[in-house]
């Protein structure tokens, strides 16, 4: 069949021969039957049998388990987390102080319980996300989906009075699509949902975003950017970081490039020059660039797919194409995550399958690099606290660092960009006895040379003498 087919067409070509087009009718009656048809006859086999009933409950203590390490999200003075066990299936929204989080058995305090809302209002909600509006954090605008489903309702929440800010009382509010909505200021919105034909992509995501004000009708929003319907979605970005404000429009071209445009002072857009797949990031007057594929500058050294450049955003806006590599990758190392801080720049190296951290210090000039001592080899996490929307941020520099290994249960520890020394804050009970068993890496040669790294988890009392049982 061509593969270059209008969507339409392509629709019409399949559904000559396919007897199961219906099913793209997600919400039909005669889908979701057939479905459930389907989930029982699976449920049925997953059943049948001794070990199932030993399993189920297995699986739901480690899923239950009251030792997880509450992830957390920072808005202003507290941290954020979402909750959920079996008495809270869908979850409490909740919070505390840095100082209470140190604590073994922290005070939470709730904000949103899931579970006492979708009673109250006979929803399946699940909770979706919330972007709050800083650096006051009172203004927050809550998704909420039934079931889990790709489309949500969005309604406004006040942070300290808790509580929904109905549209009667000038809160923002949507109904069920799949909509994206960025706070500009107290009183304006970014938004982007299902205005009625044309503007949704063939994909069924956001196509056209607009500008909402307090108090009007969604129907008086201005547009401010459109994608063409074969995008999969646009977004905004908004970067409220005093003296470098600014917005950054997306297009997704397709699941790996896309096409961003820079807001300009006068209402105008500046598309980035850079490869379609390629990833930018502001950083206040820095511009960080992660590369998918090779990209070949006029006069200027290849810079290899995998790598992490930087660039003076305003030379950068103004045509100049200098670049600093802050990673490059080899055949062994590949960059698995970077964060950042007020004045550092974080690397999770993914070196030889196991975590290496390293450090841009950005205080100098040029910036230095340095190895960070962490735990090896395992597998790490970061996650930057600084808030660049506070004058006088006291985590500025400070980031969670996250490490666990075949022997090592989950931990998380506060750290401090320049520093080695770090705060253990949560760690999770060890569910075997590990004392006195090791892990050690080691490399296999290939046929062509290549040296293929592996793991051994030695028991305790184990010696290399060539005679110990082994599970591949």
């Amino acid at each position: 069949m061509p593969q270059d087919l209008p969507p339409d067409t392509l629709k019409a070509e399949i559904g000559q021969d396919d007897p199961y087009l219906w099913l793209e009718e997600v919400d039909s009656e005669r889908a979701l039957s057939w479905v459930r048809e389907r989930n029982a006859q699976s449920l049925a086999r997953l059943q049948d049998g001794q070990r199932y009933p030993a399993l189920r409950r297995e699986l739901l203590e480690v899923l239950n388990a009251h030792d997880r390490i509450p992830q957390i999200t920072r808005r202003g003075a507290f941290f954020y987390n979402l909750w959920q066990d079996e008495a809270h299936k869908r979850g409490l929204w909740r919070r505390c102080t840095l100082d209470e989080y140190r604590r073994p058995e922290p005070a939470w305090e709730t904000v949103l319980d899931l579970d006492a809302l979708g009673a109250a209002e006979g929803e399946s909600w699940v909770f979706a996300g919330a972007d709050a509006l800083g650096p006051d954090y009172r203004r927050c605008l809550v998704s909420l989906s039934r079931g889990g489903a790709d489309a949500h309702v969005v309604r406004e929440f006040d942070l300290v009075d808790k509580r929904f800010i109905p549209a009667a009382e000038g809160g923002f509010e949507l109904p069920e699509a799949k909509s994206q909505l960025a706070w500009i200021d107290a009183d304006t919105v970014y938004v982007g949902t299902d205005f009625g034909p044309g503007s949704l992509t063939d994909s069924g995501y956001v196509r056209v975003l607009k500008r909402w004000r307090r108090g009007t009708p969604l129907e008086q929003a201005q547009t401010v950017f459109e994608g063409e319907a074969q995008d999969v979605v646009v977004s905004v970005q908004v970067d409220r970081r005093p003296g470098y404000e600014r917005t950054l429009f997306v297009r997704a071209l397709d699941f790996y490039r896309q096409a961003s445009f820079l807001l300009q002072p006068d209402g105008s857009l500046t598309r980035l020059d850079l490869p379609d797949d390629a990833q930018p990031h502001f950083w206040g007057p820095h511009l960080l660039i992660s590369l998918r594929s090779d990209w070949v500058l006029e006069g200027q050294t290849t810079h290899a797919s995998g790598s992490l450049l930087l660039a003076d955003a305003a030379a950068y806006l103004a045509g100049e194409r200098r670049f600093q590599a802050l990673f490059r990758p080899s055949p062994t190392r590949s960059l698995a995550d970077y964060t950042l801080t007020r004045e550092h720049l974080l690397l999770n190296v993914s070196e030889n399958v196991a975590s290496r951290l390293e450090e841009w210090d950005f205080r100098c000039t040029p910036p230095r690099h340095r190895s960070v001592p962490a735990p090896f080899p395992g597998t790490l996490g970061l996650a930057g606290l600084h808030d660049d929307e506070l004058a006088e941020d006291p985590l500025a520099d400070h980031y969670l660092l996250s490490y666990t290994d075949f022997l090592t249960p989950d931990t998380l520890a506060l750290a401090r960009a320049g520093e080695d020394a770090r705060e253990p804050l949560k760690a999770r009970q060890p569910q075997f006895e590990a004392a006195g068993m090791r892990a050690e890496q080691f490399f296999a040669r290939s046929a062509d040379g290549t040296a293929v790294p592996y793991f051994v988890i030695w028991p305790a009392g184990a010696k290399a003498d060539g005679r110990n049982p082994t599970l591949l």
